[in-house]
């Protein structure tokens, strides 16, 4: 059984850091794309950012670029989150994804993702 780990959420005060880990188990996800979305109360299930397995491209959301950054360790089967430069509006609970599309537009598209984390909350005070 597939399954995927998130930790480090939680709060922090505008203009901090907080770096998500998502742990897969179940399988090697060597060759699985992965990415991570957000999702704030009442809105849609966005997306931040994902990379490659092939190359380690990356890709991110308009919202985070230049303040997040995704990086894997694939001995380790795990994908990481940097967050600096935290803003209110970054408050969401945190989804990591496997086994998506290799570049946009549809990297971005929710559905197209596979296998999905339970989420970690991040909460950022102004």
């Amino acid at each position: 059984q597939v399954q995927l780990v998130e930790s480090g959420g939680g709060l922090v005060q505008a203009g901090g850091s907080l770096r998500l880990s998502c742990a897969a188990s179940g399988r090697t996800f060597t060759k699985a794309n992965m990415g991570w979305f957000r999702q704030a109360p009442g809105k849609e299930r966005d997306f931040v950012s994902a990379i490659t397995w092939t190359d380690g491209s990356t890709y991110y959301a308009d919202s985070v670029k230049g303040r997040f950054t995704i990086s894997r360790d694939n001995a380790k089967n795990t994908v990481y989150l940097q967050m600096n430069s935290l803003k209110a509006e970054d408050t969401a609970v945190y989804y990591c994804a496997a086994d998506g599309p290799s570049r946009p537009p549809l990297v971005a598209t929710p559905t197209m993702w596979d296998y999905w984390g339970q989420g970690t909350q991040v909460t950022v005070s102004s």
